[in-house]
């Protein structure tokens, strides 16, 4: 529960939220109008007429919400839980500049991450493997840098990102189309407990809400509105991932896409996105790099993602398993034993160091200490 308010507070805060056919912006045209909630409550119905309309304002008299506020209370009451309202000193401050910030989040986790320099990655929730493991590797290598990897916990490309993420000190927030108390879709269960208990899952949405169809583009705003970037890995011509780039965009937010085959339906969202000026990237250092992102260590170098899903293979090992010949991804899974996630979130850092150099055709190479970076 926070700090900074007495519950009976939140309880206005949670009954303002609640109303049936009163939406975001009201709410918010409310708040500026009066005040906090209480006042707003404490309003004749003549005031509330003059801001919202009778229509409105009779919604927001007769309304009985003492169910959803115990519930919601109850639900704050429990370890890890957490009502964030817009008056909240925790409140994400890159919403505020966003559109149509949420009045109130439902946070499970880390609220904390909140506040943190963040990067999206989303993506088709039929993604392909190599999908996949690019972004559970780019990921992996965002967080290493230390940028929050945001996301909406879906199948495919979404849950490889947050994986990745959670490898890092950046670590993954994920935001949701339901209820905080549910889980969706129910593959993910074990993934959003982990999310809950070491990262951040965020939720706009009521207390004991389904998955709606119409939930989904909602939650798109808040991951793109949160981040300093959009990450497409793959993505369908039509797909849900192209909104999130585009209101990324609307929101003066950087648009990152990765290149694919032309044969790959996966992949003409993505070469959309770059027709329309979306800059593509082949490495996580290309998103660091225009970024201008730096996370400095002791050493003097930015910090790069660490094979912590393959703790028996050394990127030194790798190297040994590689030779001066052009090798798929397939033959050093082969060779190695590892998946092509782990192989990725191995290989990105070396490439970046200029050990290993990415070739046409999802080929790799060792480079001689000889040869150079180039």
């Amino acid at each position: 529960m926070p700090e900074t308010h007495a519950l009976g507070e939140i309880a206005g805060w949670i009954r303002l939220t609640s109303i049936p056919g009163v939406g975001g912006e009201t709410q918010r045209n409310l708040l500026k109008a009066f005040g906090p909630p209480e006042a707003i409550f404490a309003a004749s119905g003549s005031a509330l007429r003059g801001v919202i309309g009778a229509a409105q304002a009779e919604r927001l008299s007769g309304h009985d919400a003492a169910d959803d506020i115990e519930a919601a209370l109850n639900w704050a009451a429990e370890p890890g839980n957490r009502i964030i309202t817009l008056a909240d000193a925790d409140y994400p401050q890159a919403l505020l500049t966003a559109a149509d910030p949420p009045v109130l989040l439902y946070v499970k986790g880390r609220a904390e991450l909140l506040n943190r320099p963040a990067i999206a990655i989303v993506g088709s929730r039929s993604a392909t493997k190599q999908g996949e493991a690019n972004a559970e590797a780019f990921a992996a290598a965002l967080s290493a840098a230390g940028l929050t990897v945001v996301s909406g916990l879906a199948l495919g490309i979404d849950a490889a990102a947050h994986r990745g993420a959670l490898k890092g000190p950046g670590s993954t927030v994920a935001f949701i189309g339901t209820g905080a108390d549910r889980i969706y879709p129910a593959k993910n269960a074990a993934l959003t407990r982990e999310i809950a208990a070491k990262a951040c899952v965020v939720s706009e949405f009521p207390l004991g809400m389904v998955a709606l169809q119409g939930n989904f583009p909602r939650r798109n705003r808040l991951i793109a509105g949160i981040s300093l970037g959009c990450l497409v890995v793959e993505a369908a011509e039509r797909s849900g991932s192209l909104i999130t780039a585009r209101l990324a965009g609307d929101a003066g937010r950087e648009v990152f896409a990765i290149p694919g085959s032309i044969h790959s339906p996966l992949a003409k969202g993505c070469h959309k996105l770059i027709r329309q000026g979306a800059k593509l990237v082949e490495t996580a250092a290309d998103i660091l790099e225009e970024l201008r992102w730096e996370n400095v260590g002791s050493s003097g170098t930015v910090a790069h993602a660490e094979p912590a899903a393959a703790p028996d293979a050394s990127s030194d090992a790798l190297l040994s398993a590689m030779d001066d010949t052009p090798t798929s991804l397939d033959t050093l899974a082969q060779r190695s034993g590892l998946t092509p996630g782990d192989l990725l979130a191995i290989l990105l850092p070396l490439e970046l160091e200029g050990r290993v150099a990415q070739l046409p055709g999802g080929l790799y190479q060792r480079v001689s200490r000889g040869q150079g970076s180039n």
